[in-house]
């Protein structure tokens, strides 16, 4: 794809400080604005983040999608029925999806027809929402296609079903229906290129695109946001409480409550320790008294939703990040922590199984509880026993996302699979 071929990007979920997702559609959209002429179609909800934003390239332009009239009533009714379980609010208010799609072929049908050649989208790359169970009508455009990196397809893990009750997980089974109406409309099928995050969401391709599926996280990282600011040599002294943070929506799945029964037998093995949490959420006051419970009160600081900027700086504060989440399809924080240059503690299930290992940190077995809330212990304790070792992986973290895991070395990759799509299209 030469530097001037114009490229067309769908991220119905797209702006800055608007969520994980949110931001993903921003970083893609933003970063390719600075290497060709770009146009975005997004949700009209996204207007005043992005026009808050600094300027954008002359040569980007933005097309809003307005189903307010369907997509607010719709999402107020999720909140009033599912009030703890942002799960099941996403998957209500994810039929909004299938009008938005629809006005979008409508509108882009028109402009396409308007267009000058020199100005023709030559690639259309759709990039949230970031599941399968969101299928497209817009190859009907006429343009070769990239979806994702898609991200989704993750099981509820056996035995943790009790830890997630509040999140209603049942309705994931209407995903069944969704996925119906992909193999009718078959946009997957109709791709040139799928990227996906995790071997979970290969898995839940239809069988002929999964060998074809190209891997990528669909998360990145801004390694200047997220720096890496060196922990006080005297934060290791003998004695020293280890420093402990946690980023990240106080909902079930992130299961706070593992890390809090971790630190509590720590606390009776003499080992001192400060939390910080970073989040807020509807289990907030659930989890706080848990805290209490375990007489764990003083060790916690509870700071509430931080920006960008407050989430690098506490995660500088630590000398390791912990996310006891058990059912995580990304995980985003981790890679912002690991920027920072800390070593990082997460279960062995989804996306975090496939960010850590043994050399930046460490992944912990999750086959019941009881073996979480073990494992976490022992990577505290080791964290804490052997601070040079954590600083090592720490550092490996850091390189590790400078050379995968940046947006630059992202919307590097994509260039290139930009280019093989564009080369294997028929001329008319």
């Amino acid at each position: 794809m030469s530097a001037a071929a114009p490229l067309l990007m769908v991220a119905y979920q797209c702006g800055p400080g608007l969520g994980s997702v949110s931001q993903i559609g921003w970083q893609w959209f933003s970063g390719m604005t600075e290497r060709r002429p770009t146009t975005l179609v997004t949700h009209v909800r996204n207007r005043a983040a992005i026009e808050a934003a600094p300027p954008l390239p002359a040569q980007a332009r933005v097309i809003y999608i307005d189903t307010e009239w369907f997509a607010g009533p719709l999402y107020r009714l999720a909140k009033r029925l599912f009030p703890r379980s942002e799960h099941a609010v996403f998957m209500l208010s994810q039929l909004d999806w299938f009008l938005f799609d629809a006005l979008a072929l409508r509108r882009l049908s028109l402009l396409q027809g308007q267009q000058a050649a020199s100005q023709a989208w030559q690639l259309l790359h759709l990039v949230t929402p970031v599941t399968v169970s969101a299928p497209t009508r817009l190859h009907r455009l006429g343009l070769p296609v990239v979806r994702g990196p898609l991200n989704c397809g993750l099981p509820v893990p056996a035995g943790f079903e009790s830890l997630l009750r509040d999140d209603a997980m049942g309705l994931s089974r209407l995903r069944l229906l969704p996925r119906l109406l992909e193999a009718v409309l078959g946009s997957l099928r109709h791709s040139r290129a799928v990227l996906v995050a995790t071997a979970a969401t290969r898995a839940a391709l239809p069988s002929r695109q999964r060998s074809s599926a190209i891997n990528m996280l669909e998360n990145g990282v801004d390694p200047q946001a997220f720096n890496c600011a060196a922990v006080p040599a005297h934060s290791y002294r003998q004695g020293n409480a280890l420093r402990i943070c946690f980023v990240g929506r106080l909902v079930a799945v992130k299961a706070l409550p593992l890390l809090l029964r971790a630190m509590a037998r720590l606390q009776v093995g003499g080992t001192r320790f400060e939390l910080e949490v970073v989040g807020e959420g509807p289990m907030r006051a659930q989890w706080q008294a848990d805290a209490e419970a375990l007489g764990l009160s003083g060790c916690i600081n509870w700071r509430g939703a931080l920006a960008a900027p407050g989430v690098a700086e506490a995660m500088q504060r630590c000398q390791v990040f912990c996310l006891p989440s058990v059912r995580e399809s990304g995980g985003a924080v981790l890679l912002e922590a690991m920027a920072c240059g800390r070593p990082v503690i997460a279960m062995k299930f989804g996306g975090p199984a496939e960010i850590v290992d043994e050399q930046v940190g460490w992944c912990v077995p999750m086959d019941d509880t009881e073996t979480a809330v073990a494992g976490l212990q022992a990577a505290l304790l080791e964290a804490h026993a052997a601070p040079e070792l954590a600083r090592a992986k720490g550092e490996c973290g850091r390189q590790r996302v400078l050379a995968r895991h940046s947006w630059a070395a992202k919307l590097d990759a994509a260039e290139a699979v930009y280019s093989n799509v564009l080369a294997s299209v028929t001329p008319a």
